[in-house]
């Protein structure tokens, strides 16, 4: 009888399904009273011999079974324990309808059902291997897709916890960057603030020059009006006493001093108006410009703008203008800031290498223009402006910063650093170059090229 190994392998299986379900429904709760009264019939078979009746109860229990193990969802990892039993369970009943008669046949055929009952077995046993590969490549696949899920969870977690810290950079970041406008905004002020600091201190040198270089024509008029009014005494003497002669010389020498006294004005009237020029604010309108005549009044207003400040300076000038320099459209008021900062510089590094005493030394600084290429028809000429000085040179370290924004070898307090870089965005501005030759211990050379059309 196979009945002993159904009720086993039922109890087996039954056993996993309620460890998987949980808590227990009510199919289960049904399937478990069945398995408990077939357990029950089972023993009361076994002990009071009762196999007519048992083994009816037997088979209409195990079918229950086996049906609900078929038909309810809840049940469908079991299903293939129907498969793996239902041989079994199909020659026990059919021995126990053959055992109803006792025909030769029957016999026969209880003897058949006797013999396959062993493959029965093998097949369980077959079916029941493969069943637990299939568990256990279900399981993997479970662990698979249950490790999935948990790595899907904390990407999940992850990606929310980056979206929380993107978020929180783009603020950090947001705020660095009104941070950075306004240190921006600041500094834009503070470099407006400097620039006009520059321009207010080139005015204030030249101003300084100005107000030197205009006590001279200033002094030869009025010397010049002093002696005329001594003139004129005489002339009236000379026309009460009837010295007609003396009268046309002495009439003269007032016409003379007359030109003189005129000619020193227009100088004083033409400086005045070189100052007020320099002064106004820059329309960006370019002139006809006459560039010897502007690097000549520029170089000695800078000359005394220094003599002024410090009454210890002293410094040769030169000028090598080419006489055939032609007019060239520039912002004079532009150009001559250029031409008075360059020129200070020079006048600056005589003075400071004449400090260190330096035997047989005399500081000089010479203002020269040239013609490179002369214009003509719709082409473009070129012309040369350079200001020379024989002091300490530039390093050659340094000869590559000299016109970056702030950068300066003066001390504290004596510059800015904005000089050079203005003057060099001047010149670009013009459509020029402005670059520095210089050997160090010899001197400097700056040159400004400008085109002429």
């Amino acid at each position: 009888m196979a009945d002993p190994y159904i009720l086993f392998f039922l109890m087996l299986y039954f056993r996993r399904t309620l460890k998987s379900v949980e808590p227990p429904s009510r199919w289960v709760r049904i399937f478990t009273a069945g398995m408990v009264f077939v357990a029950v019939v089972f023993v009361a078979q076994e002990a009071f011999h009762l196999d007519r009746i048992t083994d009816w109860i037997w088979h209409v229990m195990v079918g229950g079974l086996l049906l609900v193990l078929l038909r309810e969802p809840e049940f469908k990892r079991e299903r293939s324990i129907v498969l793996a039993i239902l041989p079994l369970v199909l020659i026990s009943l059919l021995e126990d309808i053959v055992g109803i008669w006792t025909t030769p046949f029957m016999i026969r055929l209880q003897q058949f059902l006797q013999y396959i009952t062993p493959f029965a077995f093998i097949w369980l046993i077959v079916l029941w291997i493969l069943f637990r590969r299939q568990q256990k490549a279900l399981a993997k696949e479970r662990m698979l897709r249950e490790q999935e899920e948990r790595e899907a969870r904390i990407v999940a977690a992850q990606k929310a916890e980056l979206e929380v810290q993107v978020s929180q950079r783009t603020a950090e970041i947001m705020r660095q960057k009104e941070e950075l406008q306004r240190a921006l905004d600041d500094l834009k002020a503070t470099q407006d603030q400097l620039i006009h600091a520059e321009k207010m201190a080139s005015l204030g040198e030249l101003t300084a020059g100005i107000a030197h270089e205009i006590q001279n024509p200033l002094n030869f008029v009025n010397n010049f009006s002093e002696v005329n009014q001594e003139l004129i005494a005489e002339l009236e003497n000379a026309l009460q006493t009837g010295q007609t002669g003396e009268v046309l010389e002495l009439a003269r020498d007032i016409r003379q001093n007359l030109e003189k006294i005129q000619f020193h004005g227009k100088r004083a009237d033409g400086i005045v108006k070189g100052m007020l020029q320099h002064s106004r604010s820059n329309t960006g309108q370019k002139e006809v410009t006459d560039i010897n005549a502007l690097c000549d009044e520029y170089l000695r207003l800078g000359y005394h703008g220094l003599r002024a400040k410090d009454k210890s300076f002293n410094a040769q000038f030169k000028t090598d203008l080419d006489p055939a320099m032609p007019p060239v459209r520039v912002v004079p008021q532009e150009l001559g800031r250029v031409i008075l900062n360059l020129i200070n510089n020079a006048f600056y590094a005589v003075n400071a290498r004449k400090k260190d005493q330096v035997p047989g030394y005399e500081p000089t600084v010479t203002v020269q223009t040239r013609v490179l290429s002369p214009a003509g028809g719709l082409g473009e000429g070129r012309v040369e402006i350079q200001v020379i000085d024989n002091g300490s040179g530039i390093p050659k370290a340094i000869a590559d910063k000299i016109f970056q924004p702030f950068f300066t070898t003066k001390p504290t307090g004596e510059g800015t650093g904005l000089g050079l870089s203005l003057s060099y965005d001047i010149i670009k501005a013009h459509g020029g170059n402005l670059r520095v030759e210089s050997e160090e211990g010899k001197g400097a050379r700056f040159i400004i090229e400008l085109p002429v059309r």
